[in-house]
C-alpha cells in the first residue's frame, strides 16, 4: 500500500473557501492517496502575516500547489512527479 501524501491546507475557521477546497479533496481520496491536515493560519502570528486574505493554500512538502481554489490539474502534476 502506497505511503499516504500529508496534503497541509492553511485556512481560517468558517472560511467558505476552505470548506470548498476540503470537500473537493475529499472527494478526490477515493483514487489519490493522501491525507489532510488543516493549519488555522489565524493560530500563528507569522502564518497569519505571511498568508494574510489569501487562503486557502494548499501545500505538499513545502510546495504550494493551489491557493483560493482547488486547481486539480495542479494536484495530479504533483502526484503523478512523485509517483
Amino acid at each position: 500500500m502506497p505511503e499516504l501524501v500529508r496534503l497541509i491546507i492553511y485556512g481560517r475557521k468558517d472560511c467558505h473557501l476552505c470548506f470548498d477546497m476540503i470537500a473537493v479533496l475529499h472527494e478526490l481520496q477515493t483514487r489519490l492517496c493522501f491525507r489532510i491536515e488543516l493549519v488555522d493560519v489565524d493560530s500563528n502570528a507569522e502564518l497569519a502575516a505571511q498568508y494574510g486574505e489569501r487562503v486557502p493554500v494548499l501545500v505538499v512538502e513545502e510546495e504550494e500547489i493551489c491557493h483560493f481554489h482547488l486547481d486539480p490539474i495542479a494536484l495530479d502534476a504533483y502526484f503523478a512527479k512523485i509517483r
